[in-house]
């Protein structure tokens, strides 16, 4: 017998503070106030458990049990991106239907957030002693670059040994480099198009987009033709301050982008087709020649991949063109085995030609561990304890905590195969049974590295 299944008898209580951490809407940088308060009530419920809690400068805390031994932590964050469009359900609730959790951040990361505080409650309250230190780590900036991991640690130590569920089921030993930018002109220079908006974080495919066009009755035909002829789901509407012209795709996560569609781009595409660069301005010609519908890289001359994780990817997440604006974001996703810095410059070289100016926003190196580190080796046993095999050990273009960890941490679970969470996307909900099943093999592995001489 196992110790995970000790906490199946919260599942009651679990789900009643999913529900409340759920109805706050923490979106990083959007609204910091609802960070703060879905750290506070975190912390507060690890009180209300008689466990010991340190906030730091609310943007990041830790709840913790034990102390001496090495110093362990499981990290999870109470930020998510915007709800976007198209739910079936409230973004901002706990819907439970047919075998599923539905809500915002359901699956990335408050489930498995909750799960982590409930997995010190059950050690401290079936008296386990522990010779190592143990804390769940909590931050609120994940989803915009993880200064809050960088604001932790420096006024607290990096744990030596850590995992964080903020992934897929089996165990994640590499994640690939993360290069986020902001490319943009000090004026908007199209003459045809006067507007252009679309997306909401950098790392999200967006599912909308509409452009606001200066167009005649020739200009207006031509683009209805051509949108008959294309892939994309476009909607014409006049409006006293010209043609509009709606897009929609299908939101993914960046670090998947072949899963979506991105409405910005498919719109440009179609005015390409008509317009000149000229008419459309730099900012849709840099997207136009430099990009397109692509998410390999190749015409921004950066393609490429490896063995251990496969290809690079490119999103477009934001445009945003009005008045004297016009910018657009880039999330760039590259092999674990390749240095970013080329890449930014190959990437700033292009949009020169267009007089772009490039800011990078967030550069999170790849991540690259052994896999026979000790780390692998407690969270394997943990998963075979619950589910009776070994986990496969895999790569991801995906970005967590684990980065932050200087290669003494990596990612491990919570999501099984199989199981379409719709991270990033509308109606992102998780399996039930699989989230409790998550729950087992995390307090499993909670356990493992509370009670074990981790030297060995």
């Amino acid at each position: 017998m196992y110790f995970g299944n000790k906490i199946l008898k919260y599942k009651d209580e679990i789900l009643k503070d999913l529900d409340t951490l759920l109805k706050i809407e923490s979106i990083a940088e959007v609204n910091d106030q609802k960070c703060k308060e879905a750290l506070d009530f975190i912390l507060k419920r690890a009180e209300d458990f008689g466990l010991a809690t340190k906030n730091v400068e609310s943007k990041a805390g830790h709840v913790q049990i034990g102390v001496g031994g090495n110093l362990c932590g499981v990290l999870t964050h109470l930020d998510v991106v915007p709800a976007g469009n198209n739910w079936t359900v409230v973004p901002y609730e706990l819907t439970r239907k047919d075998g599923r959790l539905y809500g915002r951040g359901v699956a990335d990361n408050k489930g498995a957030a909750l799960i982590n505080l409930y997995c010190l409650r059950v050690l401290k309250e079936e008296g386990i002693k522990g010779v190592n230190t143990l804390r769940a780590i909590y931050g609120t900036d994940e989803e915009k670059g993880m200064k809050d991991m960088d604001i932790y640690f420096d006024h607290e130590p990096v744990p030596d040994f850590s995992f964080t569920p903020d992934s897929n089921y089996g165990i994640c030993y590499g994640e690939k480099g993360i290069l986020q930018l902001r490319l943009y002109a000090h004026i908007h220079n199209g003459t045809a198009l006067t507007e252009f908006h679309s997306g909401k974080a950098v790392n999200a495919v967006p599912d909308t987009a509409y452009a606001l066009i200066e167009s005649n009755e020739y200009d207006d035909q031509q683009l209805m033709r051509l949108a008959d002829a294309s892939e994309g789901n476009f909607e014409f509407i006049y409006t006293i301050d010209g043609l509009m012209i709606l897009s929609r795709g299908k939101a993914s996560h960046a670090c998947e982008p072949e899963k979506g569609k991105n409405a910005a781009t498919v719109l440009i595409d179609l005015l390409a087709k008509h317009f000149s660069h000229h008419d459309l301005g730099q900012v849709c010609s840099f997207i136009d020649y430099a990009i397109n519908n692509e998410i390999d890289g190749r015409s921004l001359g950066i393609k490429m991949c490896d063995s251990a994780s496969g290809a690079l990817t490119v999103n477009v997440g934001t445009v945003r063109i009005i008045d004297d604006i016009a910018e657009l974001t880039l999330d760039i996703r590259y092999p674990v085995t390749v240095n970013g810095d080329g890449i930014l410059y190959r990437v700033t070289k292009s949009a020169e030609l267009e007089d772009l100016n490039v800011k990078v926003l967030s550069h999170l190196r790849p991540l690259y561990v052994e896999k026979e580190s000790k780390i692998i080796s407690v969270l394997s046993d943990a998963y075979k304890n619950v589910m009776g095999e070994n986990p496969d050990l895999y790569t991801t273009g995906g970005g967590t905590y684990a980065r932050k960890l200087g290669g003494k941490g990596i990612a491990f679970g919570p999501v099984f195969a199989g199981d379409e969470t719709n991270m990033h996307n509308a109606d992102e909900s998780i399996n039930e049974e699989n989230f409790f099943k998550h729950a087992e093999v995390c307090l499993e592995a909670m356990y493992k590295m509370f009670t074990e001489n981790l030297e060995k």
